[in-house]
């Protein structure tokens, strides 16, 4: 009974609480927010002051009695409290203008390689941040669900998100995840790559924004077009400790962040190594299908293409597949139960 008043009054939200970008769907509404996971905390009270777009802009520029940092790390919360806090602004900010606290029904998605405590980290601080039912399901399996694939068939399907934090390789079939991969090297590894190469080649130290632009603006993973584009690299000279630029050609920056490429598309070849053979035949006829923010790296799609001898393609708005699908469950949890991680945890309703 209390759970059907809870329903009137609030609505089922569907969460990609990801390292870089936390994006939230509310049931017949789409994806009402999309912000950096950044929360800025006053260091000696821990009074959050600012979360989402305005925390991010405070990186590297706050004042000695303010902290801007990110509560995720490599796809898992890092700080649990903080965490807990950016859920419930959140969940505020969806219930903008109602009369009853809020008691959402969630789901969030999850890396597929995480351990039971940090699986038990997440349902706790959506629990504490006011949700009345919580259920996980790991990324790849939202992701391949937001992006359109026929996960419930007697097929092959594969997807390759690529996160902040992680990426996740899947190969899904008949509802499941057949064989999958979780690697702590996605967006974030990318970006310390290119302040590595900046110190190593130019002896130039470059801050955390300033590699996540330049990864955004000439970042690739195979050559094109794009090897013509040129950019600024500005920092502080390491030598002489005054600011300094240097012109940089895409093609270096491609080579800056090559470790961290090789290891995603090592991440796929085994994952299709271990894939059933009638399933690697379907993949070969359907592809492999590119989702996250590492999508729209340049000539992502076509450097994976050329390293597994399969066609890839990128989802229709790949930075969305993964919240899109945590919706798409939520409108169907019943019919879509075994797609989500199999424990429940939730707070008896007073």
């Amino acid at each position: 009974m209390l759970d059907r008043i809870y329903s009137l009054f609030s609505r089922d939200i569907g969460i990609d609480l990801g390292t870089a970008n936390t994006l939230v769907h509310v049931s017949g509404k789409g994806v009402v927010i999309s912000e950096p996971s950044v929360v800025a905390v006053e260091t000696k009270s821990r009074k959050v002051l600012a979360i989402g777009a305005e925390a991010k802009r405070m990186l590297g520029r706050t004042p000695a009695n303010i902290v801007a940092i990110r509560p995720l790390r490599d796809g898992v919360i890092s700080d649990a409290a903080v965490t807990e806090q950016m859920i419930s602004y959140y969940v505020r900010k969806v219930h903008q203008g109602g009369w009853l606290s809020a008691r959402p029904r969630m789901i969030i998605g999850i890396p597929s390689g995480v351990t039971e405590v940090e699986k038990r980290a997440v349902r706790d601080a959506a629990i504490r941040a006011g949700a009345r039912w919580v259920r996980l399901v790991e990324e790849p399996m939202a992701a391949a669900i937001g992006a359109g694939l026929a996960v419930g068939e007697p097929n092959g399907s594969m997807i390759v998100d690529i996160g902040g934090g992680t990426t996740e390789v899947a190969v899904t079939s008949l509802g499941g995840i057949v064989t999958a991969r979780s690697i702590r090297i996605a967006g974030d590894e990318m970006d310390e790559n290119i302040v590595a190469y900046a110190r190593r080649q130019y002896n130039l130290l470059l801050g955390e924004r300033t590699a996540e632009d330049i990864k955004m603006a000439v970042g690739s993973a195979h050559s094109g077009e794009w090897d013509s584009q040129r950019i600024t690299f500005r920092g502080r000279d390491l030598l002489t400790g005054l600011p300094r630029a240097v012109e940089v050609a895409a093609p270096q920056v491609r080579e800056a962040i090559e470790p961290s490429i090789v290891e995603i598309i090592n991440a796929v070849r085994d994952t299709i190594e271990e894939t059933p053979p009638e399933l690697v035949a379907d993949i070969m006829d359907q592809g492999i299908v590119l989702a996250g923010g590492g999508a729209l790296l340049l000539g992502m799609d076509v450097r994976l293409s050329a390293e597994t001898k399969m066609p890839v393609r990128i989802a229709d708005d790949p930075l969305t597949c993964v919240v899109r699908g945590t919706g798409i469950i939520l409108e169907e949890v019943e019919a879509l139960e075994k797609m989500l991680v199999p424990e429940t945890y939730q707070r008896p309703l007073r």
